[in-house]
């Protein structure tokens, strides 16, 4: 016999998972929802559709549009939107800038603030301090209006709870970043760390919180200074057994090649990083990818870009044969460089990955806002309110 209490915890644990289903509904849509597609798209009835939009819309995680005339004879029907009144803070950290960028529950940027800077061998605690500043003075403006669900830190390395365990390309190691961070955070924020490459690849994963990506299966390849990865299956992120996976730049391609800053020799990010790719072309390391794609004729230029296909080729198959991954996906400064380095990329990826006579494996860029891992990081943060809507409502 159910006891008052057992009933009342299950219709509790109901009225959550039924918020959270009809919230993640409106935000996987295309467009604007109505009361009653909610309701066919959930199998509830109207009524029930009806009543938990209204809890949603209290609770400022869905907004009403302006009506839009039917057509047909009728009441009009109200649009259903994420809600913009509710957002999330994402914040990087890489060796070449700092980042700060709000989102709200509709995926759009409300306020960022990106800052190049040179942060290889910097300390920790002042370029957090720095991070902090910079946070504080972006939430003193109008995303300080917003409801913040959380934030996230993405950090260039491996991570471990809330310590930097390792980023060789900062010169950090064993750093309670969180701590520092928060700190120096208003509002008594606390950071939820991240690999900078996973949290990136979600921006790829998902077009807005809860909306799915044009790509499902692919391994995300971030260029910056370094190289990171993420291999992402069915929308999510594979962190291995300790949430290390993924760390295709240190991946060898050649044992007798230059040694890299993580103390290996060869690794992918020797031949594919941003400062080793214009070193062996010759070029300034401040030049930007547009310019070496203008002088990919100069041969200099053109043996750097071939080296580096070559080198994610032989790195890039391994993965794809190990994973069965479909596609790759460039990001950073590879995405910028994409239209050189793709013709000898997809050669080696069909020449070297198995099932490529059956599914040749595709390579896509994403070029766009600087700082993707900040955006992830936010996005995850997101996440967390779709899961569990009912602590917004009243």
């Amino acid at each position: 016999m159910r006891t008052t209490e057992q009933t009342g915890a299950r219709q509790s644990t109901l009225r959550s998972s039924n918020l959270a289903l009809v919230l993640r509904t409106v935000c996987a849509a295309d467009g604007p929802l109505s009361r009653a597609d909610v309701a066919a798209r959930t199998g509830t009835t109207r009524a029930t559709a009806a009543r938990l939009v209204d809890e949603l819309v209290a609770g400022g995680l869905l907004d009403e549009g302006e009506r839009l005339a039917p057509p047909r004879r009728g009441r009009p029907a109200t649009p259903l939107l994420p809600g913009a009144r509710i957002g999330a803070l994402g914040l990087q950290v890489d060796a070449g800038l700092l980042a700060a960028r709000v989102l709200d529950l509709r995926g759009r940027a409300v306020a960022e603030h990106v800052e190049d800077a040179d942060l290889v061998g910097s300390d920790p605690a002042r370029t957090l301090a720095r991070l902090g500043g910079l946070t504080t003075a972006l939430l003193d403006g109008p995303a300080g209006e917003l409801r913040l669900a959380g934030a996230g830190l993405a950090l260039p390395g491996l991570v471990d709870g809330e310590v930097l365990l390792r980023a060789p390309n900062l010169g950090w190691s064993d750093v309670p970043a969180v701590d520092l961070l928060a700190a120096h955070l208003p509002g008594g924020l606390r950071p939820v760390l991240g690999n900078e490459a996973d949290l990136a690849a979600r921006t790829v994963a998902e077009a807005a919180p809860g909306r799915p990506g044009p790509l499902r299966d692919f391994l995300y390849v971030s260029g910056q200074i370094g190289i990171g990865g993420a291999a992402v299956l069915g929308g999510r992120v594979l962190t291995g057994s300790a949430g290390w996976a993924g760390e295709v730049g240190h991946v060898c391609v050649d044992p007798d090649g230059p040694t890299c800053r993580c103390g290996s020799t060869g690794c992918l990010e020797q031949y594919a990083g941003r400062h080793a790719l214009l070193a062996a072309a010759g070029l300034p390391r401040g030049t930007p990818p547009a310019e070496v794609v203008a002088r990919a004729g100069d041969a200099d230029v053109q043996r750097a870009l071939d080296a580096a296909a070559g080198a994610l080729g032989v790195a890039l198959a391994g993965v794809l044969n190990v994973l069965d991954l479909p596609a790759v996906v460039l990001g950073g400064h590879l995405a910028a460089l994409a239209e050189p380095l793709r013709p000898r990329l997809e050669e080696l990826l069909g020449r070297r990955v198995l099932s490529a006579r059956w599914r040749r494996p595709v390579v896509e860029a994403v070029p766009g806002t600087p700082a993707a891992g900040a955006t992830g990081a936010a996005l995850r943060a997101l996440d967390g309110v779709l899961d569990d809507p009912v602590r917004w409502v009243p």
